[in-house]
């Protein structure tokens, strides 16, 4: 890869893309990757959900009689960040809205993506500021896909998810069209623990709508494991690509909209709303070991 900005710590090394502001690397001490490194399966490593997450009603964004063509999960994992601040350990990025922004979603904005290493944790801090007059809504997400099975640990079926709190459920999932199915499904856990295999993603991501916990580890024995924590993320989807050797752990504030859903963008459910000249950060944080 090129066009990359490094950060070290005395146990981490990460790598990110200007464009998308993507983490596009996490390597430990012993350089092992704990990042999928893309493919043909998936080709990305961890894209910025923005201005929405998941897939609008026939991809369109609608603003009361107003109608905007817009892609799942937004245009910013697709846009180029401008690298504001960088030191040894911590950078931060920048995205404004611009002509061809607000030809699809007509809104001013900024959206700041900030990395930080401290020891064996990197912290990821979305920023998002409305430097309108009205409101802006918006939802913002991360998709970081972990390497499944973990490095130095045996098949994918030792992995397991384990909460910090019961979660009782339920999961959602997605229809044929990319929205949330009007049908929930039992969360197939065992006290805080996940179990995962394959055919669990088969239908969809698994969706848990305000789950109980803001932390959780995903770990094998005899491997490394991570722990994930998040704050101001209000969700949580879990997604791999069957036949792919990667999991998406990925807090979300927002979800694709309902299948029974047809309103516009101030009744969609799971919005966020941000008044003038305010700004609200989201925060995930990984963990090694």
């Amino acid at each position: 890869m090129t066009d990359l900005v490094t950060l070290a710590s005395d146990q981490l090394r990460i790598a990110v893309k200007p464009q998308g502001a993507e983490l596009a690397s996490l390597k430990d001490s012993a350089g092992r990757e704990f990042l999928w490194q893309a493919g043909p399966e998936w080709p990305r490593h961890a894209p910025v959900l923005f201005p929405f997450v998941g897939r609008l009603r026939d991809d369109t964004l609608r603003i009361g009689h107003e109608v905007y063509p817009m892609g799942q999960h937004g245009f910013a994992r697709d846009s180029r960040f401008e690298l504001v601040e960088q030191g040894a350990e911590s950078c931060r990025f920048l995205l404004a809205d611009s002509a061809a922004t607000r030809a699809v979603y007509p809104f001013g904005f900024r959206l700041e993506q900030a990395y930080a290493l401290h020891g064996a944790s990197l912290t990821v801090t979305t920023t998002v500021h409305n430097p309108g007059e009205g409101t802006l809504p918006f939802s913002v997400g991360a998709h970081p896909a972990f390497r499944w099975p973990l490095p130095g640990a045996g098949g994918k079926a030792a992995h397991r998810i384990e909460f910090e709190q019961e979660e009782a459920g339920p999961v959602w999932r997605l229809d044929e069209n990319g929205l949330i199915d009007a049908t929930p499904q039992p969360l197939p856990v065992h006290g805080r623990n996940l179990g995962l295999r394959e055919d669990l993603f088969r239908p969809s991501a698994m969706i848990l709508l305000n789950p109980a916990s803001r932390r959780l580890r995903y770990a094998a024995p005899g491997a490394p494991g991570l722990e994930i924590t998040w704050q101001g993320f209000s969700e949580l989807g879990l997604w791999m690509r069957p036949g792919a050797d990667f999991l998406c752990i990925e807090p979300w504030a927002g979800y694709a909209d309902p299948a029974q859903f047809w309103g516009d963008i101030w009744a969609k459910p799971g919005m966020q709303m941000l008044g003038a000249g305010e700004s609200r950060s989201f925060m995930w944080r990984v963990t090694i070991g």
